[in-house]
């Protein structure tokens, strides 16, 4: 891959990063972050009433959404109150007579309205979120075949549970009931370990750092390759202290290992479309 794609590639997935850690980047919004993922459908100010009435929420939705996934809000259970907009059509401005105008949606206020939390309902199970998603495909044997190349043991082992993955000198273990996205996104991660940080000269790097540039190229990777890594980065890299100001001090090194990992597996390639 041409090596100003691969910046291009770099460059829109970091500000995508950057962009959702500074969202939640201050001491009253420290929760914000972690929710990010849970709750992308709704605006910053809802996530808040949500966060300051429930606290603990995980999953909310209103009463008729619960019932669509078989589940019920429990008896004596009280909603949690947000914002809904309220719209009404407005005809858009007419610059060609010969092209009829259509309508557009025009924001007159906001009604409450209530939602409740999944430990609020009960019924049938919902399955897990904030994983990234999506298919790596060819990405993934050629990401495997990358690691063994330079020498590098791979091993599927569940010894290391509950951890996803585990970089060691000349090692790499990884679960091996992951889903095939988290697979590959775990797998960059443990292989930007061992590109950026068991070189002894590299005395920089602390615990924020060095996850931080990890998981910053295991989302620009993952995003490469068309996975949908979600809020989940995001996530991660606040639970280890991390915010933008470590990526951009550390873009260099990320656009580094970036580039040699979608070199090796040649994203964009006719046999990887």
């Amino acid at each position: 891959m041409k090596s100003e794609n691969i910046k291009k590639i770099t460059t829109a997935a970091i500000e995508e990063l950057v962009a959702a850690l500074n969202a939640g980047r201050s001491e009253a919004l420290s929760q914000y972050l972690a929710a990010m993922a849970r709750f992308r459908a709704y605006s910053f100010l809802n996530v808040l009433l949500i966060l300051r009435a429930r606290p603990a929420a995980q999953r909310v939705a209103g009463y008729r959404t619960w019932q669509s996934f078989g589940r019920q809000v429990k008896h004596g259970e009280k909603g949690i109150m947000i914002l809904a907009p309220m719209f009404r059509k407005q005809a858009s401005a007419e610059t060609n007579p010969q092209v009829e105008a259509e309508p557009s949606q025009l924001l007159t206020g906001f009604r409450a309205v209530y939602v409740w939390d999944e430990q609020q309902t009960e019924g049938k199970p919902l399955p897990e979120i904030a994983r990234p998603q999506g298919d790596p495909g060819t990405s993934l044997p050629r990401l495997e075949r990358f690691v063994r190349d330079r020498g590098i043991e791979l091993r599927y082992s569940n010894d290391i549970a509950p951890a996803l993955g585990m970089a060691e000198k000349g090692r790499i273990t990884i679960r091996p009931d992951l889903t095939p996205a988290e697979t590959f996104t775990t797998l960059v991660h443990e292989v930007a370990h061992l590109e950026l940080h068991f070189d002894a000269s590299r005395t920089d790097a602390d615990k924020r750092m060095r996850e931080t540039e990890a998981e910053s190229v295991a989302h620009v990777v993952s995003s490469a390759v068309g996975l949908v890594p979600g809020g989940s980065s995001a996530d991660y890299i606040a639970l280890y202290g991390g915010d933008s100001k470590l990526i951009l001090s550390s873009l260099e090194n990320v656009r580094c290992t970036t580039s040699r990992i979608l070199d090796a597996i040649e994203v964009g390639s006719p046999t990887n479309v």
